[in-house]
């Protein structure tokens, strides 16, 4: 029986008092705490199955409510998300619960990003909505495959705290335009969904390395003690999806 593996974990990082991020992997979330060790779970392939993470805004209210609200809205949903069109829908409703939320003064412009897949029989559906991201594993380097929601860099710079459009994050609603695309799925194939606290202090060939040398549990756990070595500087949550057979 072909079977899906998702190893994740979520993580503080060395300077942050509270961990905003949040996870999902099919029916199971991980909201605003932290894994001691990574965790792998086993799917079979077939009924659509969701792995995303999201990442509340810094520097704004709550953003450990928000991330949570998307990533357990599309852990209801996940059975649905069989198109595009059932992710987009899915996406704008996580929008539109963050923003019902928000009309609570104390949690008034709290915002999310959010970044996943749903893996099908034989595709899979990349989404995201901010500047977590998606990459494609493959055998000849890592490939972006989500799309930043971020203004253009400034000469010299990498990185930017700075996102376009998120989950909620404004004091009154803005409509988004998640980004939604399908790739073919092949036994093999392999998945980082990560939140920038992994891809901003570690360049992406770094990354790279290590996925070329581990899998599974160890290919996690050397992604965030990568990070951690970088100094680090924001939450880090992270899911390895693998097809198997």
């Amino acid at each position: 029986m072909e079977y899906v593996t998702v190893t994740a974990l979520s993580h503080p990082g060395l300077l942050r008092e509270h961990n905003e991020d949040s996870l999902v992997a099919g029916p199971w979330t991980l909201c605003g705490t932290m894994t001691e060790n990574p965790q792998t779970l086993v799917f079979p392939l077939g009924t659509p199955l969701v792995v995303a993470v999201a990442d509340g805004i810094g520097g704004q209210p709550a953003g450990e409510v928000a991330s949570a609200l998307a990533v357990r809205q599309l852990a209801a949903l996940g059975p649905s998300l069989d198109t595009e069109e059932a992710v987009r829908d899915a996406l704008n409703l996580c929008n539109d619960a963050v923003y019902a939320a928000g009309r609570d003064p104390e949690l008034n412009t709290m915002g999310t990003t959010v970044a996943g897949a749903v893996v099908l029989a034989e595709s899979l559906l990349v989404f995201n909505v901010g500047d977590s991201r998606v990459l494609d594993a493959t055998a000849d380097g890592l490939r972006q495959v989500s799309v930043d929601d971020s203004p253009p860099l400034s000469p010299g710079r990498r990185t930017t705290s700075l996102v376009t459009q998120a989950l909620g994050g404004t004091p009154d609603f803005s409509a988004i335009t998640p980004h939604v695309r399908e790739a073919p799925l092949s036994a093999g194939d392999r998945y980082l969904v990560c939140t920038d606290g992994l891809t901003d202090p570690v360049p992406e060939d770094a990354l790279n390395d290590l996925l070329q040398l581990h899998s599974g549990g160890r290919a996690a756990f050397e992604l965030w003690k990568s990070a951690i070595e970088a100094g680090g500087p924001d939450n880090i949550t992270l899911a390895l999806i693998a097809v198997g057979e």
